[in-house]
């Protein structure tokens, strides 16, 4: 359940990316599964290896939050069956990460590469979101190069989403 005294900016933003991220999954569903190894000029990465990346990540965001996540044994997708996982993880990191931004500002500690990183709860809750939306754009334009327009990202925009709460027009 989402705390109540969310600020209602922040909470349109998390709103936002769930939304955004699912609708690009969902899209991603629709496309040959040939597609999800499509690689832009000079990337190593392809658009399933973006896709497993930005799903984990939304899980390590919310465990350096404090939050606890499904363990799953992560895969770069490959067929329908693989991102409709990856999907249903992604739904369920957005939702946390939207309970966890109503937490008061604070600093997180955490290990990374034999490190110990301390953060204010702000910026990975920031990160999270700017994160998610590079790699949506990513994706977008790897398919688009490839002559695959499956992800329009004018129709995931903020406004969009205002519109389609009712919130618009």
């Amino acid at each position: 359940m989402v705390n109540s005294t969310l600020n209602p900016t922040l909470d349109r933003l998390f709103r936002h990316m769930a939304w955004a991220n699912a609708y690009v999954l969902e899209q991603l569903k629709g496309v040959p599964e040939s597609a999800l190894a499509l690689r832009a000029p000079k990337n190593e990465w392809s658009v399933g290896a973006i896709v497993e990346h930005f799903v984990r990540a939304a899980g390590f965001y919310v465990t350096r939050l404090g939050g606890q996540v499904t363990p799953f044994n992560y895969v770069i997708p490959s067929n329908e069956e693989d991102l409709v996982q990856l999907e249903s993880l992604c739904a369920e990191f957005d939702a946390k990460l939207r309970e966890l931004s109503g937490v008061s500002e604070g600093m997180t500690t955490y290990q990374r590469d034999g490190k110990t990183i301390h953060r204010a709860r702000s910026t990975i809750l920031g990160q999270s979101i700017h994160h998610a939306t590079e790699h949506r754009a990513q994706i977008a334009g790897i398919l688009s190069m490839h002559g695959i327009d499956a992800v329009d990202l004018n129709a995931i925009d903020v406004w969009a989403l205002g519109d389609a709460e009712g919130l618009g027009d």
